[in-house]
């Protein structure tokens, strides 16, 4: 077996390169350079996906962060709405003006005042004494009713009729329902009735109230009528 002695001796001496490396040590080399390179370049992507990945999470928090902002910009127009509808709300139902207790007496007064008069007005017949034609003193306040109520009401009218009972002639009991006809007119002119809305007419003994010949039925037939028209 030869020994190193011969190998060197003999001319099979490995080829070294300038810097004193032989070729399996230098493939060795290259072998070795290369893989760190991929290994550098594979760190270098590795970096570049974590950066691009970074960027995408934060553009993705800056828009939620916009929608948000452009939400919380929206809600202050639904606030105002319902401020206006609770306001309309508010004024429209008013509160009613307090009544005093002056001002209450005061109506009811009123009331039972009209109240009184229309009561009265349902008095339309007025008597006489025999063979007279002056108003009694009872027939006043009814008659004063209704003055009131004609003169308030201008375009209201009547008719006054007057009647007699049985005794005296047809001419003269004629005259005399006329007389008490046009005294009871007399009494609402005074009261401010006009001419325009009064119409007297006598109807003597021919439309008696009552068919008996005694001064019951007598009383009952000496009479004015108001007719309302």
């Amino acid at each position: 077996m030869p020994c190193d002695s011969h190998r060197l001796t003999s001319g099979h001496v490995p080829a070294r390169n300038e810097f004193g490396i032989t070729k399996n040590k230098q493939f060795y080399v290259l072998l070795k350079t290369h893989n760190e390179g991929k290994e550098m370049k594979f760190d270098s992507f590795r970096h570049a996906i974590a950066l691009l990945l970074a960027l995408a999470l934060l553009s993705g928090c800056e828009s939620m962060s916009t929608s948000d902002d452009e939400f919380v910009a929206d809600e202050p127009p639904a606030q105002e709405d319902q401020d206006t509808a609770d306001s309309s709300d508010t004024y429209s139902a008013p509160a009613e003006p307090e009544v005093s207790a002056e001002e209450l007496a005061a109506q009811r007064a009123k009331e039972a005042a009209m109240k009184e008069q229309a009561a009265l007005r349902e008095v339309r017949t007025f008597y006489f004494d025999f063979d007279q034609y002056t108003v009694k003193p009872e027939a006043r306040s009814p008659l004063a009713a209704h003055a009131a109520f004609l003169s308030a009401n201008p375009s209201v009218k009547v008719v006054l009729e007057g009647h007699c009972d049985e005794r005296g002639t047809k001419e003269y009991n004629i005259a005399l329902g006329e007389n008490r006809a046009k005294a009871v007119a007399r009494f609402l002119k005074v009261n401010g009735v006009s001419d325009a809305q009064i119409e007297t007419i006598s109807y003597g003994e021919e439309r008696p109230a009552a068919t008996g010949h005694n001064e019951q039925a007598w009383a009952k037939n000496r009479r004015v009528y108001i007719e309302y028209k």
